[in-house]
């Protein structure tokens, strides 16, 4: 287990596509559902849930993409939509984080948002703490309706996005960051 502070100055994002298993086991998926779920929830409106994809039901979910992207790109080639269909089978496993946002006297709907993205922001830094890689992705398909008709989302939920999760197949590569002084605004002493 990693110290909290090398934890998160070491977190990367890795591609899906360059994942490999074994994945979260089910135990592990259950703790990093626990660990996502707290997050900073103005009203405990709990204004997220999760759709866990697994083993097999990876590339059933495939299908509606595949059909969402055939639809709308009607000269697609067989390639391009098995493509398509792979989306949520590159890693072991994917999480849809899905947010429940909605109007309320009290909390508004971007405090709600955020609550669902901070969610998402947890699960990938839980995973990495378990020592799995991990990638948050919000794709087309995250915002097609026939696809979040068949993931079973209600006319007023949205996909935050998509968690995949598994071993890096190779060491992750860092990007570069932006320098605190063009970032940060300090008022004050």
């Amino acid at each position: 287990m990693l110290d909290a502070l090398d934890l998160l100055k070491t977190r990367r994002s890795v591609k899906p596509i360059e994942m490999t298993g074994p994945g979260p086991t089910a135990a592990e998926i259950d703790t990093l559902l626990t660990i996502a779920s707290r997050v900073p929830d103005h009203g405990k409106l709990a204004p997220w849930r999760f759709i866990v994809f697994t083993g097999e039901a990876r590339r059933a979910a495939g299908a509606p993409i595949a059909a969402a992207f055939g639809a709308k790109n009607p000269g697609a080639t067989a390639e391009q939509i098995a493509f398509e269909a792979s989306r949520l089978a590159r890693a072991p496993l994917a999480i849809a984080v899905v947010s429940r946002a909605g109007p309320h006297a009290k909390i508004l709907e971007w405090e709600q948002q955020m609550s669902a993205g901070a969610s998402a922001m947890l699960l990938v830094t839980a995973a990495h703490a378990m020592g799995y890689a991990a990638s948050w992705l919000t794709e087309w398909y995250a915002y097609d309706r026939a696809v979040l008709d068949a993931f079973g989302l209600s006319a007023s939920e949205r996909i935050a996005g998509f968690v995949h999760i598994g071993k890096a197949a190779k060491p992750p590569e860092d990007r570069e960051r932006p320098k605190l002084a063009s970032i940060v605004t300090y008022y004050g002493s």
